[in-house]
């Protein structure tokens, strides 16, 4: 039986969400064909000929894409079974079944899509029962090494970019999923409820061989928490390491586990972690406890201050725009970038991103917030929302705009962010201000990847308009 895997977009990633269900569906006897339509077009011919179309939905830019992709898809071939799955599936499932989803899939998925392969060619022609794989899957499972051999070369895809002129070229996997920690933005957590599940480490580890041995000089760790599990982390570097002395690469990790394994960070440093992504998402105290992220602005300072003692690069996400935000914080926010000389650090997207609230999010729980939510819309899959103060949404379309005109012109982000700078204090009735003193260090090089990582947000046109 013939099978399309198909993803819309994952932040420049070779997708680990195509290449591991392949090998499960191979080995089952499945005639898999993987399409990522971020780098390559639609396979019109294998669309047609497929029994099950299963498309790969990590996060919200991608359940976006897919939406406006269906009535393609079923132009193609409206008797093909229609399954969605990975994070945001059961995220949005009232809205995937109104688009004709049979399977829906969360969690541990390639179990599921193993059992619906089965059953649908069990069933041979007929239509399908309805579903029985489970929504959610939570059960632990065995991995198989991902299947990379239908999916572009990874020099397709996102790359490293050292700052100094050199680049490499950069692959993706996974050693975890899901997340033991229960912050409220987070679209983790209403599906993975606290918990996370390991890959195994001889996996992951046979995962990146691969891919060096396809050109990889970097790997991104795809993990939302790289130090959920320590031990696992902490071992898996050490044998990447010895196996791959030359191999950089770089993961997410919370400030909370940045403080809390302080003395691990040289061990991150020694075996060729180039930078961590830590998401901060606001420096007002009073929002960091309603996001119930587990640390403070202070944290953040002494996370900036650990990671550059042990040699590390901390790369910084947040989301500036929020109901709580006012102009005062903002500018606040960008002052305190500039004196921790982190202007370079952050990729000029982080300084525009809008709280995206989903179905089913924790943040649904928090009275201040509801109080200012309108219905959710089924077109954006989010509630909308509205600032009291209508000065901030407007900083934030023109803070939107300076980042998408300043990258398409080259600019570098010491240029963007005095862009941003300028525009804020004047929204902040602070057009006089003066620049911090650390504005012109935004240039120096820090390695980071050429597609930026972001989370939480409503994406851009662009982004929407990238397939």
């Amino acid at each position: 039986m013939k099978v399309v895997l198909l993803s819309t977009y994952e932040l420049g990633h070779q997708p680990f969400g195509l290449a591991s269900p392949a090998a499960w569906l191979n080995e089952a006897g499945a005639q898999v064909r993987c399409i990522d339509l971020a780098v390559e077009g639609l396979d019109g011919d294998a669309v047609r000929e497929a029994r099950l179309i299963a498309v790969y939905l990590p996060m919200h830019t991608a359940t976006r894409i897919a939406g406006s992709l269906v009535p393609r898809l079923k132009a193609l071939n409206p008797e093909a079974h229609l399954c969605f799955y990975g994070l945001y599936a059961p995220l949005n499932e009232d809205y995937l079944r109104g688009l004709g989803a049979g399977t829906i899939l969360g969690g541990e998925f390639e179990s599921g899509l193993l059992s619906l392969y089965k059953r649908l060619a069990a069933n041979g022609a007929g239509s399908p029962e309805s579903q029985s794989e489970p929504l959610i899957n939570l059960a632990n499972q065995r991995f198989r090494v991902p299947d990379r051999s239908g999916l572009p070369e990874l020099s397709s895809y996102a790359y490293l970019d050292l700052g100094n002129g050199e680049s490499r070229v950069a692959g993706y996997t996974e050693a975890s999923r899901g997340c033991k920690h229960l912050c409220r933005h987070c679209p983790v957590v209403p599906v993975y409820g606290g918990r996370f599940h390991i890959v195994q480490r001889d996996i992951v580890i046979e995962d990146i061989r691969r891919q060096v041995a396809a050109g990889a000089r970097h790997i991104t760790f795809g993990d939302p928490d790289f130090f959920n599990g320590i031990g696992h982390a902490l071992k898996l570097v050490e044998a990447l390491h010895e196996a791959f002395p030359d191999l950089t690469y770089d993961a997410t990790i919370k400030v909370e586990h940045l403080l809390e394994h302080r003395r691990h960070l040289a061990t991150l440093a020694a075996t060729g972690c180039l930078f961590v992504t830590t998401a901060v998402e606001s420096i007002d105290d009073d929002v960091l406890k309603l996001l119930e992220k587990d640390h403070t602005r202070d944290d953040f300072i002494r996370a900036v201050a650990l990671a550059r003692e042990a040699g590390l690069t901390l790369s910084p996400t947040f989301i500036p725009f929020l109901p709580w935000t006012t102009l005062a914080g903002y500018v606040d926010l960008l002052e305190l970038l500039a004196e921790l000389d982190l202007i370079a650090h952050i990729a000029p997207v982080q300084l525009t991103i809008r709280l995206l609230v989903t179905e089913r999010s924790r943040l649904l729980e928090v009275p201040e917030l509801k109080a200012r939510l309108g219905d959710f819309d089924a077109a954006l899959l989010s509630y909308r929302w509205a600032h009291d103060d209508p000065r901030v949404d407007a900083l934030q379309r023109r803070v939107q705009k300076i980042v998408e005109e300043g990258e398409a012109d080259g600019e570098g982000r010491g240029q963007i962010f005095a862009t941003i700078w300028r525009a804020a204090t004047d929204a902040a009735d602070l057009p006089g201000r003066a620049p911090p003193a650390s504005l012109n260090g935004g240039e120096t090089p820090v390695p980071c990847l050429s597609e930026p990582w972001y989370c939480c947000a409503e994406p851009t046109t662009n982004q929407l308009a990238g397939v």
